[in-house]
């Protein structure tokens, strides 16, 4: 089996090896230790200061993302929410579920989010801005400073979900002026899913604990996992050998170079794999006849692959199907290669794929990929 998918990824030998062995009891000062050098560790790569505070929450990215607009935002607020896919429309599901007053900018396939997008919202008074850095479901990277700009002008909150941008593109907690970062074990951690993180800036959780908003859910109630953690522990029985597996993935991490080591890697891997592309017959340049866009994708002209016109992550290249074919290049990787990428579903199901550069993968892994690529689409 070979992931090219967004989560899981390939995982590191090590962290196989020590996912391997029997879990320790976890309500002891050794694993408050490990918890405290993880907590540590994520601010060093994150570029948070100090005084920022980190929850290490068991759940998928999507509970993090509901634990920080939960917590922190109530029926008194108005968010502006970037929604220009699935994830970004999450972010709205859960302003409405939790009563959060919203707005959202949509950004269509193809399109960058720019200045013009935000001009409509510069008087209001939003209290806070949430984004999917990296709208994982079509490949789209949006412009943190940007938002950030926006953001300081206005006197907002920055709420950035990284899941699967972190440690793939550059992210500085601190001079972006983000106030609640979003991670998830399964994207460039490479670990198996189902812990999460919360990085909150001092800013933000000053204001949560003077609102005295509180979480509807007991389980994501910030200011219970605060009192655990400062003492290296979580309210409710955590993950206890992702956290181990984090411990030594951090380590690793910060050994070959920090954030600034593995964006390199990423972006590596992506720029090496988009060059192949280009020697697919039948491949288009973004923008180009037959790819780009949603109304682009008609069945005239001979483009049969192509990428977004929109800034892409390290973290994945989309791969466009201007005259369709994407389920059955997915079906063919799948069964008869043991080769997995990311479908899409809706009006995007046999338009789009997605390539994920993340986790144990090598250019070799790339050129692999591409070749079957070409051999599928002109056999």
């Amino acid at each position: 089996m070979k992931l090219f998918t967004l989560g899981p990824v390939e995982m590191y030998p090590y962290t196989r090896e020590l996912l391997s062995r029997q879990l320790p009891y976890f309500r002891t000062p050794a694993f408050s230790e490990v918890v405290f050098e993880c907590s540590e560790r994520l601010k060093r790569l994150a570029g948070a200061p100090e005084d920022a505070h980190v929850y290490l929450l068991t759940g998928s990215g999507s509970g993090a993302m509901e634990a920080a607009a939960a917590n922190c935002f109530g029926l008194r607020d108005h968010a502006l929410v970037v929604d220009g896919g699935g994830f970004g429309h999450r972010f709205c599901e859960i302003c409405a579920h939790h009563g959060i007053g919203y707005e959202s900018i949509k950004i269509a396939l193809g399109e960058a989010l720019t200045q013009e997008h935000l001009d409509p919202y510069c008087h209001k008074n939003f209290d806070a801005v949430l984004v999917n850095h990296h709208e994982t479901s079509v490949g789209r990277l949006y412009d943190l400073d940007l938002l950030s700009a926006y953001c300081r002008e206005t006197g907002a909150y920055l709420i950035v979900d990284a899941i699967s941008s972190f440690l793939a593109d550059s992210i500085n907690f601190e001079a972006q002026g983000i106030d609640a970062l979003i991670l998830s074990s399964q994207k460039a951690l490479a670990l198996p899913p189902g812990l999460s993180v919360l990085i909150l800036s001092g800013r933000l959780y000053r204001r949560m604990i003077e609102r005295n908003i509180r979480s509807f859910s007991l389980y994501f109630d910030l200011r219970d996992a605060e009192s655990n953690a400062v003492r290296g522990q979580t309210p409710f029985s955590p993950a206890v050998g992702t956290i181990l597996a984090l411990r030594e993935r951090l380590e690793h991490l910060e050994a070959e170079g920090g954030q600034d080591g593995a964006v390199t890697s990423a972006q590596m891997l992506a720029e090496r794999f988009r060059e192949r592309l280009r020697h697919i017959r039948g491949y288009a340049e973004p923008g180009a006849e037959g790819g780009g866009s949603v109304k682009d994708m008609g069945n005239e002209g001979e483009a049969r692959l192509t990428l977004p016109t929109h800034p892409l992550s390290n973290a994945c290249t989309p791969l466009l199907f201007p005259q369709g074919g994407a389920r059955r290049v997915y079906e063919r990787l799948s069964e008869e290669h043991d080769i997995w990428l990311n479908p899409n579903g809706g009006e995007l199901a046999d338009k789009l794929l997605r390539v994920g550069h993340l986790g144990a993968l090598t250019a070799e892994d790339g050129n692999l990929l591409a070749g079957l690529l070409a051999d599928i689409l002109f056999e």
